[in-house]
């Protein structure tokens, strides 16, 4: 059965992995969901549900009894962490790394995490195909960006130390710390056969979501260039969409307002770039937030639940940018709600994806709070595309392919060849 409803209370998270990568990322990265706006389930129900009634907990039981017993260091038994241990040994069972449990400490960092500021690296991280501690995105002006991590590095080695076999929450506790001091990962670019060691200092990781401007441009060749004092010249306009955090939605709402009169004013406006690599995500509603300002009407995403249900959300307010061409930069480190933008502008808008395949998370999070402060975020459904794509495990392939040239890219504020190829689609 499909059914349409309002995003107004909406409390389903869209974590990012790697996306939120949920559990993992204490302190070292930022998990980009808003928590301002949802209402945590407490339970405190110490029962089984009726349908896990026939479960036989005496195994366990037993195990538990015969450490306590019989183990030979008993200074190493905790019986509260064995039974968190147990707790996310059962989770891991589901083969699915969005569904995990947050310990009491954990849950309190990414909290606090989510709230403001925090001190770390700046990257999001994930586990591989082949379970490799792997470098998602690094966040806009982070250490790990400025140091040379990019999207798609494996992290080989923290401090001399080899990650093999390390879960993602080790891999954060190794590599998270304070403010000014460092950090030394080995990591292995992508095409890349030798390990690069990086010496990344920790600072306090603040970064302003939405960034943009508008230029007259010029391309000459493969170059285009910032055009001045060219009265004729063609203009497009930049937006840079890094993270869906707290303050996302205003800070868009800043950006557009104060670009749109200029947008009005050229005589020779060519369209919109709408910058989301490296965005790992965040909720679902304020993807459906952004996607109505350059959507007029119809259907930004589609859920699913365990049931078999639909429900479609819709574009749900009055956006100024509707009227323009948009051309979506996206790559590997584009996840989760950056995604479900990106599709929902190509279905409905027939907006133009250039960049490098995004990187595929189809799946909705809800977080519960436990009532011993510990917390557990369930995949409890997927979302597709309004054409109906599910892009989970695959991503979606970019209508222009240009792999970003990290030699001549270096520094990205004076040239960024995928930029330049957006620019380039806008004036043809």
């Amino acid at each position: 059965m499909k059914k349409t409803v309002n995003l107004k209370g909406f409390q389903v998270v869209l974590l990012i992995i790697i996306a939120a990568l949920v559990g993992y990322f204490y302190g070292t990265n930022k998990v980009h969901v808003a928590w301002k706006n949802y209402l945590p389930v407490v339970l405190t129900n110490t029962t089984l549900p009726p349908s896990s009634q026939s479960l036989d907990l005496q195994l366990l039981y037993s195990v538990i009894d015969k450490v306590n017993s019989q183990y030979y260091d008993k200074g190493k038994v905790d019986t509260q962490k064995m039974l968190y241990g147990a707790i996310t040994g059962m989770l891991s069972s589901l083969d699915d790394p969005y569904t995990a449990f947050f310990p009491p400490k954990q849950n309190l960092d990414f909290k606090t995490q989510l709230a403001g500021e925090f001190s770390g690296i700046g990257a999001e991280l994930s586990l591989s195909s082949d379970n490799k501690i792997q470098v998602t995105a690094p966040l806009d002006g982070s250490p790990a960006k400025k140091a040379g991590i990019r999207s798609g590095d494996l992290i080989v080695k923290v401090n001399g130390e080899n990650t093999n076999g390390w879960t993602l929450s080790q891999a954060v506790e190794k590599i998270r710390g304070k403010k000014g001091t460092k950090v030394i990962l080995s990591v292995l670019h992508e095409n890349q056969k030798d390990l690069v060691d990086l010496e990344i200092v920790r600072d306090t990781i603040t970064i302003k979501s939405v960034k943009g401007w508008i230029k007259k441009v010029q391309c000459a060749g493969d170059v285009c260039a910032e055009e001045v004092d060219c009265v004729s010249c063609a203009s497009v306009a930049y937006i840079r969409l890094s993270q869906f955090g707290d303050k996302t939605n205003s800070e868009w709402i800043e950006v557009v307002n104060s670009l749109y009169p200029q947008m009005q004013k050229e005589k020779n406006f060519k369209g919109i770039i709408l910058d989301v690599r490296n965005n790992p995500g965040g909720y679902l509603a304020d993807a459906v937030f952004i996607a109505s300002e350059f959507l007029e009407s119809g259907v930004v995403v589609t859920q699913t639940d365990s049931s078999g249900g639909t429900t479609d959300l819709h574009v749900n307010r009055t956006g100024l940018l509707t009227k323009y061409p948009i051309v979506v930069l996206i790559n590997k480190g584009s996840a989760s709600a950056s995604e479900i933008l990106s599709g929902a502008l190509r279905d409905q808008k027939k907006s133009l994806l250039l960049g490098e395949k995004s990187f595929g998370k189809g799946t909705i999070q809800q977080a519960s709070d436990l009532d011993d402060g510990a917390s557990v975020h369930v995949s409890v459904g997927k979302w597709l595309t309004p054409a109906g794509t599910w892009v989970h495990g695959q991503g979606l392939t970019p209508d222009v392919e240009i792999i970003f040239d990290a030699e001549k890219s270096k520094d990205q504020t004076k040239f960024d060849n995928q930029l330049q190829g957006a620019v380039k689609e806008l004036l043809k």
